[in-house]
Protein backbone atom coordinates (compact mmCIF):
# COMPACT_ATOMS: atom_id res chain seq x y z
CA UNK A 1 0.00 0.00 0.00
CA UNK A 2 1.41 3.38 -0.97
CA UNK A 3 0.68 5.99 1.66
CA UNK A 4 1.59 9.58 2.39
CA UNK A 5 4.32 10.71 4.75
CA UNK A 6 3.01 10.24 8.28
CA UNK A 7 3.49 13.13 10.68
CA UNK A 8 3.77 12.04 14.31
CA UNK A 9 2.92 14.61 16.96
CA UNK A 10 4.96 14.21 20.12
CA UNK A 11 6.31 16.05 23.14
CA UNK A 12 9.98 16.96 23.03
CA UNK A 13 11.34 15.26 26.15
CA UNK A 14 13.90 12.48 25.69
CA UNK A 15 11.36 9.87 26.77
CA UNK A 16 8.63 11.23 24.47
CA UNK A 17 11.06 11.25 21.56
CA UNK A 18 12.10 7.67 22.32
CA UNK A 19 8.44 6.66 22.25
CA UNK A 20 7.73 8.53 19.02
CA UNK A 21 10.79 7.03 17.33
CA UNK A 22 9.78 3.58 18.57
CA UNK A 23 6.47 4.00 16.75
CA UNK A 24 8.12 5.60 13.72
CA UNK A 25 10.40 2.58 13.30
CA UNK A 26 7.44 0.21 13.33
CA UNK A 27 5.57 2.27 10.79
CA UNK A 28 8.63 2.27 8.54
CA UNK A 29 8.68 -1.53 8.75
CA UNK A 30 5.28 -1.35 7.04
CA UNK A 31 6.67 0.83 4.26
CA UNK A 32 5.63 4.24 5.58
CA UNK A 33 7.65 7.45 5.42
CA UNK A 34 7.57 9.19 8.82
CA UNK A 35 8.53 12.54 10.28
CA UNK A 36 8.25 13.82 13.86
CA UNK A 37 6.59 17.07 14.88
CA UNK A 38 7.56 18.28 18.36
CA UNK A 39 4.72 20.01 20.20
CA UNK A 40 4.95 21.77 23.55
CA UNK A 41 2.09 21.05 25.94
CA UNK A 42 0.83 23.03 28.91
CA UNK A 43 2.43 20.51 31.24
CA UNK A 44 5.77 21.17 29.53
CA UNK A 45 5.47 24.95 29.69
CA UNK A 46 4.48 25.22 33.37
CA UNK A 47 7.15 23.48 35.43
CA UNK A 48 6.99 25.38 38.72
CA UNK A 49 3.46 24.34 39.76
CA UNK A 50 2.48 20.91 41.14
CA UNK A 51 0.38 18.93 38.67
CA UNK A 52 -2.49 18.71 41.16
CA UNK A 53 -2.65 22.52 41.25
CA UNK A 54 -2.55 22.99 37.48
CA UNK A 55 -5.94 21.33 37.30
CA UNK A 56 -7.71 19.63 34.46
CA UNK A 57 -6.84 16.58 32.38
CA UNK A 58 -4.88 16.66 29.17
CA UNK A 59 -1.96 18.72 30.45
CA UNK A 60 0.45 16.60 28.40
CA UNK A 61 -1.90 15.58 25.60
CA UNK A 62 -4.34 18.31 24.51
CA UNK A 63 -1.92 20.34 22.37
CA UNK A 64 -0.89 17.19 20.50
CA UNK A 65 -4.51 16.13 20.04
CA UNK A 66 -5.33 19.59 18.69
CA UNK A 67 -2.50 19.23 16.19
CA UNK A 68 -4.05 16.01 14.87
CA UNK A 69 -7.56 17.46 14.76
CA UNK A 70 -6.30 20.51 12.84
CA UNK A 71 -4.50 18.32 10.31
CA UNK A 72 -0.98 19.39 11.29
CA UNK A 73 -0.16 15.87 12.53
CA UNK A 74 -1.55 12.50 11.50
CA UNK A 75 -0.84 10.53 14.67
CA UNK A 76 -0.47 11.49 18.32
CA UNK A 77 1.82 9.33 20.44
CA UNK A 78 1.06 9.51 24.17
CA UNK A 79 2.19 7.89 27.35
CA UNK A 80 -1.17 6.23 27.89
CA UNK A 81 -1.27 7.06 31.61
CA UNK A 82 -1.35 10.77 30.57
CA UNK A 83 -4.27 10.36 28.16
CA UNK A 84 -7.66 11.39 29.62
CA UNK A 85 -10.29 8.66 29.65
CA UNK A 86 -12.96 10.87 28.12
CA UNK A 87 -12.67 10.57 24.33
CA UNK A 88 -12.14 13.65 22.19
CA UNK A 89 -14.65 14.07 19.42
CA UNK A 90 -13.02 13.39 16.06
CA UNK A 91 -10.19 11.29 17.50
CA UNK A 92 -9.85 7.53 17.96
CA UNK A 93 -7.47 5.60 20.19
CA UNK A 94 -6.42 3.43 17.26
CA UNK A 95 -3.53 1.38 18.62
CA UNK A 96 -1.75 0.31 21.78
CA UNK A 97 1.57 -1.48 21.11
CA UNK A 98 2.93 -4.18 23.44
CA UNK A 99 3.28 -2.85 26.95
CA UNK A 100 6.54 -2.12 28.75
CA UNK A 101 7.18 -2.65 32.49
CA UNK A 102 4.35 -1.41 34.70
CA UNK A 103 6.25 -1.01 37.99
CA UNK A 104 7.26 2.00 40.07
CA UNK A 105 10.94 2.38 40.89
CA UNK A 106 12.51 3.71 44.07
CA UNK A 107 15.68 5.68 43.38
CA UNK A 108 17.93 6.65 46.28
CA UNK A 109 21.56 7.66 46.71
CA UNK A 110 21.45 6.83 50.40
CA UNK A 111 19.41 3.69 51.01
CA UNK A 112 19.21 0.25 49.39
CA UNK A 113 15.52 -0.50 49.94
CA UNK A 114 12.28 1.31 50.65
CA UNK A 115 12.11 -0.41 54.03
CA UNK A 116 15.49 1.14 54.89
CA UNK A 117 14.14 4.69 54.70
CA UNK A 118 14.33 6.28 58.18
CA UNK A 119 11.42 7.92 59.94
CA UNK A 120 10.62 11.27 58.36
CA UNK A 121 12.58 10.55 55.19
CA UNK A 122 12.08 13.05 52.35
CA UNK A 123 10.59 11.30 49.32
CA UNK A 124 9.52 13.16 46.17
CA UNK A 125 6.97 12.36 43.48
CA UNK A 126 4.66 14.31 41.20
CA UNK A 127 1.92 11.66 41.39
CA UNK A 128 -1.07 11.85 43.73
CA UNK A 129 -1.41 8.07 43.39
CA UNK A 130 2.14 7.42 44.50
CA UNK A 131 1.93 9.89 47.36
CA UNK A 132 -1.26 8.32 48.72
CA UNK A 133 0.18 4.82 48.49
CA UNK A 134 3.42 5.91 50.15
CA UNK A 135 1.51 7.52 53.02
CA UNK A 136 -0.71 4.47 53.43
CA UNK A 137 2.37 2.33 53.99
CA UNK A 138 4.55 4.94 55.71
CA UNK A 139 2.57 7.88 57.16
CA UNK A 140 5.79 9.21 58.72
CA UNK A 141 7.35 10.13 55.37
CA UNK A 142 7.79 13.76 54.33
CA UNK A 143 6.49 13.88 50.76
CA UNK A 144 7.58 16.59 48.36
CA UNK A 145 6.48 17.45 44.84
CA UNK A 146 8.66 16.60 41.86
CA UNK A 147 8.30 17.94 38.31
CA UNK A 148 10.32 17.76 35.10
CA UNK A 149 11.50 15.09 32.72
CA UNK A 150 13.31 12.00 33.97
CA UNK A 151 16.77 13.54 33.75
CA UNK A 152 15.62 16.64 35.65
CA UNK A 153 14.06 14.52 38.40
CA UNK A 154 17.20 12.44 38.77
CA UNK A 155 19.25 15.62 39.07
CA UNK A 156 16.90 17.01 41.74
CA UNK A 157 17.43 13.86 43.82
CA UNK A 158 21.01 15.03 44.40
CA UNK A 159 20.57 18.81 44.20
CA UNK A 160 17.78 18.86 46.79
CA UNK A 161 19.42 16.18 48.96
CA UNK A 162 16.29 14.04 48.83
CA UNK A 163 16.27 10.63 50.46
CA UNK A 164 14.46 9.06 47.50
CA UNK A 165 12.29 9.71 44.46
CA UNK A 166 9.75 7.47 42.70
CA UNK A 167 9.70 7.11 38.91
CA UNK A 168 8.01 4.76 36.45
CA UNK A 169 10.14 1.75 35.65
CA UNK A 170 9.18 1.85 31.95
CA UNK A 171 10.73 5.26 31.31
CA UNK A 172 13.98 4.27 32.97
CA UNK A 173 14.14 1.08 30.92
CA UNK A 174 13.44 2.91 27.66
CA UNK A 175 16.14 5.53 28.33
CA UNK A 176 18.62 2.86 29.47
CA UNK A 177 18.78 4.31 32.99
CA UNK A 178 18.08 1.09 34.88
CA UNK A 179 21.42 1.47 36.68
CA UNK A 180 19.72 4.26 38.67
CA UNK A 181 17.03 1.94 40.04
CA UNK A 182 17.40 1.08 43.72
CA UNK A 183 14.32 -1.12 44.00
CA UNK A 184 11.14 -1.94 42.08
CA UNK A 185 8.40 -1.35 44.62
CA UNK A 186 6.11 -4.25 45.42
CA UNK A 187 2.97 -3.89 43.23
CA UNK A 188 0.90 -5.42 46.04
CA UNK A 189 0.99 -2.02 47.76
CA UNK A 190 2.33 0.32 45.04
CA UNK A 191 -0.32 -0.49 42.43
CA UNK A 192 0.55 0.93 38.97
CA UNK A 193 -1.21 3.84 37.34
CA UNK A 194 -3.90 3.17 34.75
CA UNK A 195 -2.10 2.60 31.45
CA UNK A 196 1.37 2.70 33.01
CA UNK A 197 4.05 1.32 30.70
CA UNK A 198 1.78 1.52 27.64
CA UNK A 199 1.68 3.88 24.67
CA UNK A 200 -1.51 5.19 23.12
CA UNK A 201 -1.75 6.15 19.44
CA UNK A 202 -4.54 8.47 18.35
CA UNK A 203 -5.57 9.50 14.85
CA UNK A 204 -8.55 11.22 13.29
CA UNK A 205 -11.64 9.05 13.38
CA UNK A 206 -12.29 9.60 9.67
CA UNK A 207 -8.71 8.79 8.58
CA UNK A 208 -9.32 5.25 7.35
CA UNK A 209 -5.77 4.96 5.97
CA UNK A 210 -4.22 5.62 9.40
CA UNK A 211 -6.75 3.44 11.21
CA UNK A 212 -5.88 0.52 8.95
CA UNK A 213 -2.12 1.04 9.25
CA UNK A 214 -2.14 1.43 13.04
CA UNK A 215 -3.98 -1.85 13.48
CA UNK A 216 -0.81 -3.58 12.29
CA UNK A 217 1.25 -2.29 15.23
CA UNK A 218 -1.38 -2.67 17.94
CA UNK A 219 -1.25 -5.53 20.46
CA UNK A 220 -4.74 -6.91 21.20
CA UNK A 221 -3.98 -8.29 24.71
CA UNK A 222 -2.40 -4.98 25.76
CA UNK A 223 -5.29 -3.03 24.21
CA UNK A 224 -7.78 -5.15 26.17
CA UNK A 225 -5.84 -4.73 29.42
CA UNK A 226 -5.61 -0.95 29.21
CA UNK A 227 -9.23 -0.71 28.04
CA UNK A 228 -10.31 -2.42 31.26
CA UNK A 229 -8.11 -0.11 33.34
CA UNK A 230 -9.30 3.04 31.58
CA UNK A 231 -12.93 1.93 31.85
CA UNK A 232 -12.43 1.52 35.60
CA UNK A 233 -10.89 4.99 35.90
CA UNK A 234 -13.64 6.58 33.81
CA UNK A 235 -16.32 4.97 35.98
CA UNK A 236 -14.54 6.26 39.09
CA UNK A 237 -14.57 9.84 37.84
CA UNK A 238 -12.02 9.85 35.05
CA UNK A 239 -9.42 12.26 36.41
CA UNK A 240 -5.71 11.45 36.23
CA UNK A 241 -5.20 13.11 39.64
CA UNK A 242 -7.41 10.61 41.49
CA UNK A 243 -5.29 8.56 43.98
CA UNK A 244 -6.16 5.38 42.13
CA UNK A 245 -4.20 2.45 40.73
CA UNK A 246 -5.16 -0.44 38.46
CA UNK A 247 -3.51 -3.31 36.68
CA UNK A 248 -5.10 -5.77 34.25
CA UNK A 249 -3.54 -9.09 33.26
CA UNK A 250 -4.71 -11.05 30.21
CA UNK A 251 -4.38 -14.84 30.15
CA UNK A 252 -5.83 -16.44 27.05
CA UNK A 253 -9.41 -15.26 26.68
CA UNK A 254 -9.72 -14.10 30.31
CA UNK A 255 -8.84 -10.82 31.93
CA UNK A 256 -8.22 -10.11 35.62
CA UNK A 257 -8.32 -6.50 36.81
CA UNK A 258 -7.19 -5.23 40.18
CA UNK A 259 -8.04 -1.74 41.34
CA UNK A 260 -7.19 0.39 44.37
CA UNK A 261 -8.67 3.71 45.50
CA UNK A 262 -7.15 5.75 48.32
CA UNK A 263 -7.83 8.98 50.13
CA UNK A 264 -5.27 11.70 49.44
CA UNK A 265 -3.73 11.28 52.88
CA UNK A 266 -3.42 7.53 52.42
CA UNK A 267 -5.47 6.67 55.49
CA UNK A 268 -8.33 5.05 53.61
CA UNK A 269 -7.83 2.37 50.99
CA UNK A 270 -10.26 0.23 48.98
CA UNK A 271 -8.87 -2.75 47.08
CA UNK A 272 -10.76 -5.20 44.86
CA UNK A 273 -10.47 -7.41 41.79
CA UNK A 274 -12.83 -8.36 38.96
CA UNK A 275 -12.55 -10.89 36.15
CA UNK A 276 -14.22 -11.58 32.84
CA UNK A 277 -13.76 -12.37 29.15
CA UNK A 278 -11.23 -10.29 27.24
CA UNK A 279 -14.00 -9.34 24.83
CA UNK A 280 -15.80 -7.63 27.74
CA UNK A 281 -12.81 -5.63 28.99
CA UNK A 282 -14.66 -2.35 29.43
CA UNK A 283 -17.48 -4.09 31.30
CA UNK A 284 -14.92 -5.64 33.67
CA UNK A 285 -13.67 -2.13 34.43
CA UNK A 286 -17.17 -0.85 35.11
CA UNK A 287 -17.95 -3.78 37.43
CA UNK A 288 -14.75 -3.20 39.36
CA UNK A 289 -15.71 0.43 39.89
CA UNK A 290 -19.06 -0.68 41.28
CA UNK A 291 -17.30 -3.12 43.60
CA UNK A 292 -14.84 -0.47 44.84
CA UNK A 293 -17.62 2.05 45.47
CA UNK A 294 -19.60 -0.54 47.41
CA UNK A 295 -16.78 -1.25 49.86
CA UNK A 296 -17.17 0.18 53.33
CA UNK A 297 -14.46 2.62 54.34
Amino acid sequence: MSIRTIRIGTRGSPLALWQANFIADRLRWHGAAVELQIIQTKGDRVQDVPLAQLGGDGLFTKAIQDSVLEGQSDIAVHSLKDLPTLPVRGLTLAAVPPRGPVGDALISNKFKRFDDLPKGARVASGSQRRKAMLLHRRPDLQLEDLRGNIETRLRKLTEQNLDAIILAEAGLVRLELTNCITEILNPDWMVPAVGQGALGLECRSDDSEMLQLLRHISDPPTFAAVSAERSFLLAMGGGCQIPLGANAVVAGHRLRLRGVLLSADGRERRDATEEGPVAEATDVGKRLAERIRALAV
